[in-house]
């Protein structure tokens, strides 16, 4: 019988860290598919050091209680995703919530020039909102 009180499958359960980082919301099919509608065109290409990166949020306060965050870097995304949480140059919502990054969502981006980094930000996370995603931070 289902909690209605904890809708989502990861609180349904005793879960640790490892357990909250492997579940995946029921909304991400339809991230996906609007992070893969975006295109970048300095992709790879020569003076590409930026990189989008995306990383899962979870907030057992909220209803909602899965989200992301969308944020662009000069740094490796697993490096800058760390200095959120060590709270170097932190993020808010990473740095307290951030479980993970969510390479699927932003590898096909990268590396890009800054200008098409700044003007990706905003548009991944706005797709994000327009594909149902609940909770949606950063793209700024």
């Amino acid at each position: 019988m289902a909690n209605r009180a904890f809708p989502d499958a990861a609180s349904q359960c005793e879960c640790g860290p490892m357990r909250a980082a492997l579940y995946l919301p029921e909304w991400m099919p339809e991230a996906e598919r609007a992070a893969r509608q975006l295109r970048a065109t300095t992709s790879g290409t020569r003076g590409a050091h930026h990189a989008l990166y995306v990383a899962l949020l979870r907030d057992t306060r909220r209803l909602d209680r899965w989200g992301l965050y969308v944020g662009e870097t000069t740094l490796d995304p697993d490096l800058r995703f760390d200095q959120h949480k060590t709270g170097y140059k932190a993020s808010r919502h990473v740095n307290r919530f951030g479980v993970r990054l969510l390479p699927q969502l932003f590898d096909h981006f990268n590396p890009l020039h800054r200008w098409e980094a700044v003007e990706l930000e905003p548009a991944l996370a706005e797709a994000f909102r327009q594909a149902g995603v609940p909770w949606v931070e950063g793209g700024h």
